[in-house]
C-alpha cells in the first residue's frame, strides 16, 4: 500500500475536526473557491479532494496553464483584454509585449528571472512553486490554514491567514501539534524545537564556517 500523501493527511486531518466539533466539510472546502487560490481547473480540484489522483502533466505544462488561469481570472476583474495584460507585464518586466503575450496565453514557458516577476504581479502565494508544484501539493498547500484553524480555535478568526514559523509550518504539515505530543508522552514542542535545531545545526554550514 503507498504512504498517504500530504494532501491525503491534509485532509484526513481536516474530516476528523470537522466530524469533532459536528461541522459539515462543504462550509470549509468550496471547490471554486480552491480552484482560484490554486489557479487550478475546478474539475481537478473536486477529484483531489474525492482522493483520486490529478492527470498526469509536466512542471511546463502546470506553470502554462496556471498562468493562463491567473491571466483570465485578471482579465475578468479589471474588465481587460489581453492586450492590456500584456502591455501591463511587458512594462513591469522589460519583456516585449509580443512576448509577454504568449506568456500570458499559457502558450510558452517563462524563464525563472519572469516567474519571479510574475509572483510579484499576480500576488501569488508561495513564490515561484505556485506555479511549479503538482496539483495536490498546491491544494494541501491552501487547505493547511483552514485545518490549522479548525484545530486550533482558540486561535481567533485569523489564525489560517497569519504567517507561521516553519518548524510550526512543518509539525503542522505533518499532523504534529503540542496536543498530540503530550497525549503520547513524548516531548514538548519547545524542547523538538530545540532537538529540530540541532539537527539542523549539525547537517547545515553555518555562516563562516567553510574548508579549512
Amino acid at each position: 500500500m503507498e504512504p498517504p500523501t500530504s494532501l491525503a493527511r491534509t485532509l484526513g486531518r481536516l474530516d476528523k475536526a470537522v466530524a469533532e466539533q459536528g461541522l459539515v466539510r462543504s462550509d470549509f472546502v468550496d471547490p471554486p473557491a480552491l480552484a482560484a487560490r490554486t489557479a487550478l481547473p475546478e474539475s481537478v480540484v473536486r477529484d483531489l479532494l474525492e482522493g483520486r489522483r490529478p492527470p498526469d502533466d509536466t512542471v511546463n505544462a502546470r506553470v502554462c496553464a496556471r498562468i493562463k488561469a491567473l491571466s483570465d481570472a485578471y482579465l475578468r476583474r479589471h474588465g481587460k483584454v489581453m492586450r492590456d495584460l500584456a502591455a501591463e507585464v511587458s512594462a513591469r518586466t522589460g519583456i516585449s509585449e509580443v512576448w509577454a503575450r504568449a506568456v500570458c496565453d499559457g502558450k510558452k514557458v517563462p524563464n525563472v528571472a519572469l516567474l519571479h516577476h510574475l509572483v510579484g504581479f499576480f500576488g501569488v502565494e508561495g513564490g515561484e512553486s505556485f506555479f511549479t508544484a503538482p496539483a495536490d501539493e498546491a491544494l494541501d498547500r491552501v487547505l493547511l490554514p483552514v485545518v490549522r484553524k479548525l484545530e486550533h480555535p482558540e486561535l481567533g478568526p485569523g489564525a489560517a491567514l497569519r504567517e507561521v514559523d516553519p518548524v510550526s509550518a512543518l509539525l503542522d504539515r505533518y499532523g504534529v501539534v503540542s496536543a498530540d505530543l503530550r497525549l503520547h508522552g513524548s516531548v514538548p514542542r519547545a524542547q523538538l524545537e530545540r532537538i529540530l535545531e540541532g539537527v539542523l545545526r549539525s547537517v547545515v554550514p553555518q555562516e563562516g564556517d567553510g574548508e579549512r
